[in-house]
């Protein structure tokens, strides 16, 4: 995302109606801190000048958040939306160059096929037999790589010699991609209008010149046809968006779409805009404003991709940012819902500073109620309003409450959405990469020279051999090594180095019994001596004889470079984004590739049974405790790809597993216990001592009101240590103190004291300003609660309290009828503790 620029918010509210209640109603509430301090100032400047200076910081911290926070609000949700789309308009072209590299692999190898290039030359006699033959053999490798739709053999002067559509018959070519074919030592790619291929409005061929057996001449070109509109048509309809608001594209350099998931909507040939910074702006196409988002590959194994081609995806704003069904924290524990929250600076700004807002309306609320206690008769006006305080206070409170909801709903549904989708992301390249793979495998076994190779006896068959697989090796760079072997396992030659000297015996069984040029094997992963003891996938096909007989004379070993090749899918799919790892495991939870040191390969991951269970094709997230960090969890099961997994007869289910962390488990939360949330002050008796009741931890507790002061964020707090003990954190200054009073308190932890354990400090944490006699102190506190009235009756001594004035905690509230039990602490012993006891103050 660019934050460079300025973002227009008034672009967007048209379209974010959740975001124009909440300008409405804080635009409302803005007017009432406003009024509130007209009135006092007005009506009883003496009694209110206490208070006065809390409701002008309110006020003026109104007026900022009524435009920072709606502008938030509006980012967020366009960041939301546009992260998304960029997610899903990098893996558009992330999948068609990857693709497309192996299409490069795959003519490269195929143009020095023995056969095809000495029918290309004319060294055979019957030309009729021969172009049939040639025809079955282009079949047979259609049948493997089945994502071409043509292939066809031309003579230097364009005249078809050989192809396999019989739908589409040529038998002349004009097109000038031959000429430059036959010039070029390299693959050619083309990608428009082409007469090899009639009636297509555009074609995506690969073509390489092929040489003479003996002399090496050049004899010909050969053209791999690519199925582009089927392959486009797979890829968008496996990503596709089921709420039909998002539209994905493929286009070309100059913005043109050459491939579009609704046609009907942006057909091809249109040119639209493109956004490939992730400007927070709205684009128009076709009189309709969008937001765009767009993304060119990197590249991969060194091949770019076409020239200048570029994943794409629009949505028309006015659906943008309808709202998607979503119960998400529904099904949270509160406890650890208000955990994960605390980390809201960390995932979600705006959300963070809502909850900081919603805490300063509630600090100003419970002070205006501790200033007021015990003044029932001294200002009839200044009651009037610290009433106004209080309710205006609640109704802040209860937007704050809907807009952390509504915001925090939104950004942990569009999270798992976003897990969900990148694991699917990576199960996908995975098949489609390892498809290519059982293709190979297949194809080479079928070499003629390999075959002829390890049926005779020459001398130096190994070292031919080992040419041969160097070769192939040095077009198909995704694996450790080749490997041929006889019918005894014998490893007969190599690609490369190779400490092992035979295939194991469960592997060479398995290819013996294979049936038909279609089979294949793959061993489990497991370690493997020919990847030097590390665990990879060994993909298998028998050789045969050449003779008629079709003997199993040995095979053909690919060894699959997992450890990079695996890594390479898990991190492309991650895009470098911080807190995030992912993994491939098997259904049993056995790790096969992570980006996670704590998860090596070979580890197990627990997962949960129903996610293990998914059916092939569906994904499934959650919220989860993750090594003790709150963390998100999307994840995918492989569901092959055309053929492979799905008809072959391979079943080695693979899941995708994404993992975002978001902070330490809170302490509180860990407990499993969750602070009662009441807002409003506790219900006492209608007369008696009023008390200012707050958090420490999971526990309320309550001071006499009498003795607090005040109660100011825990965020001022400079943390000092002055030989005060464990219990002394640092030092607070009191803004806006008289000429009598201190201007800076040391400050305590309220929690050391009482359980021994330090309280953490987060969002919600405040200090309480405590006075007795002459001396002020403040304590840390987790969150603040209410001030309410409490007679003797609902107090209740507690039994077997030491009468020595070092106990804190000598009687217990009863508020509610008993529901609720608050630990009321002696101010008296608290400080008597501060100046006598093991703290000094």
């Amino acid at each position: 995302m660019n934050m460079t620029l300025p973002f227009p918010v008034d672009r967007f509210l048209p379209y974010m109606p959740d975001v124009g209640r909440c300008e409405r109603s804080l635009h409302e509430l803005n007017l009432m801190w406003r009024m509130i301090e007209a009135s006092a100032k007005m009506n009883c400047p003496n009694e209110a000048e206490t208070i006065l200076p809390t409701v002008m910081a309110t006020r003026a911290g109104f007026s900022q958040l009524e435009q920072e926070l709606v502008a938030g609000l509006a980012r967020e949700k366009t960041n939301t939306v546009l992260a998304e789309m960029a997610t899903k308009s990098q893996y558009i072209i992330e999948i068609v160059v990857r693709n497309l590299y192996e299409r490069t692999a795959d003519v490269g190898f195929l143009a020095t096929d023995h056969e095809l290039c000495a029918f290309v030359a004319g060294l055979d006699g019957d030309a009729g037999n021969d172009v049939e033959r040639v025809r079955a053999r282009l079949r047979s490798y259609r049948d493997k790589y089945s994502v071409y739709d043509e292939i066809i053999l031309l003579a230097p002067d364009g005249t078809v010699l050989a192809q396999i559509d019989d739908a589409s018959p040529v038998a002349r070519s004009e097109d000038p991609l031959i000429a430059a074919t036959l010039s070029c030592d390299s693959h050619v790619e083309t990608f428009r209008a082409s007469d090899l291929r009639p009636g297509k409005r555009q074609a995506l061929i690969y073509s390489r010149r092929m040489h003479h057996p003996a002399t090496g001449a050049v004899v010909g070109v050969l053209c791999l046809c690519f199925h582009f509109e089927e392959e486009m048509a797979r890829i968008f309809h496996t990503h596709r968006d089921h709420t039909e608001r998002t539209l994905m594209l493929l286009l070309d350099a100059d913005g043109a779409v050459i491939a579009s998931a609704d046609p009907l909507w942006i057909p091809l040939g249109a040119t639209v805009p493109v956004n490939r910074k992730g400007s927070p702006t709205l684009m128009k196409h076709a009189g309709r404003d969008y937001l765009v988002r767009t993304a060119v590959s990197p590249g991969y194994q060194g091949y770019p991709g076409p020239d200048g081609w570029q994943g794409q995806v629009m949505v028309p704003v006015d659906v943008a940012f309808g709202s998607l069904d979503s119960d998400v924290l529904a099904g949270l524990a509160p406890e650890w819902a208000e955990g994960l929250l605390s980390h809201a600076r960390s995932f979600c700004p705006p959300l963070h500073e809502i909850v900081g807002a919603a805490e300063m309306v509630r600090r100003v609320v419970w002070n205006g109620q501790v200033m007021s206690s015990g003044q029932e008769g001294d200002s009839a006006r200044l009651q009037s309003v610290l009433e106004q305080i209080s309710e205006t206070g609640a109704r802040s409170n209860a937007l704050f409450a809907d807009s952390i909801d509504e915001l925090f709903e939104t950004v942990l549904a569009a999270g798992l959405r976003d897990a969900e989708f990148a694991s699917h992301l990576m199960v996908d390249l995975l098949d489609r990469n390892l498809y290519e793979r059982a293709n190979d495998c297949r194809w080479w076994a079928l070499s003629p020279e390999l075959r002829r190779l390890l049926a005779g006896e020459q001398p130096d068959r190994g070292a031919r051999i080992a040419n041969v697989l160097a070769y192939i090796h040095g077009l198909y760079t995704v694996y450790s090594s080749l490997v041929v072997y006889d019918v005894d396992g014998k490893v007969v030659a190599s690609s490369g180095p190779c400490s092992a000297t035979a295939i194991d015996a469960d592997a060479l069984a398995a290819v013996l019994a294979l049936r038909t040029e279609q089979d294949y094997h793959v061993t489990p992963f497991a370690p493997s001596p020919l990847y030097d003891g590390r665990p990879t996938y060994v993909y298998h096909a028998a050789i045969r004889s050449p003779g008629p007989d079709q003997a199993v004379i040995g095979g053909i070993g690919i060894v699959f470079d997992a450890a990079t090749e695996f890594d390479a899918m898990l991190r492309g799919a991650l895009g470098g984004r911080a807190n995030l790892h992912a993994c491939f495991i098997e259904r049993s939870g056995t790790i096969i590739a992570s980006t996670d040191p704590a998860r090596p390969v070979g580890a197990t991951f627990e997962i949960a049974p129903h996610l293990a269970a998914m059916e092939n094709g569906r994904s499934g997230s959650c919220l989860l405790t993750h090594d003790e960090h709150y963390a998100l969890l999307g994840c995918t099961v492989s569901h092959g790809y055309r053929e492979f997994k799905v008809s072959d007869g391979y079943p080695a289910d693979v899941l995708a597993v994404v993992v975002q962390s978001f902070g330490a488990v809170r302490a509180g939360g860990a407990a499993g216990t969750a602070r009662p949330r009441m807002l409003s002050a506790p219900a006492g008796g209608g007369h008696g001592a009023e008390y200012a009741t707050f958090f420490v931890g999971t526990s309320l507790f309550a001071m006499d009101a009498a003795g607090v002061y005040e109660a100011r964020t825990a965020s001022k707090l400079t943390p000092v240590s002055m030989g005060g003990g464990a219990a002394c954190i640092g030092i607070l200054e009191l803004d806006g103190a008289g000429k009598d009073d201190t201007d800076h308190v040391w400050v305590y932890d309220l929690g050391f004291f009482l359980s021994g354990r330090s309280t953490e400090i987060d969002g919600r944490s405040q200090v309480v300003v405590v006075r007795h006699g002459a001396r002020t102190v403040g304590l840390l506190v987790s969150e603040l609660h209410g001030v309410a009235k409490f007679g003797d009756d609902d107090l209740i001594a507690l039994p077997l309290v030491s009468q020595d004035g070092r106990s804190l905690v000598t009687r217990i509230i009863k508020a509610y009828g008993g529901e609720v039990l608050i630990q009321l602490i002696d101010i008296a012993s608290l400080f008597g503790l501060l100046e006598y006891g093991e703290v000094s103050c």
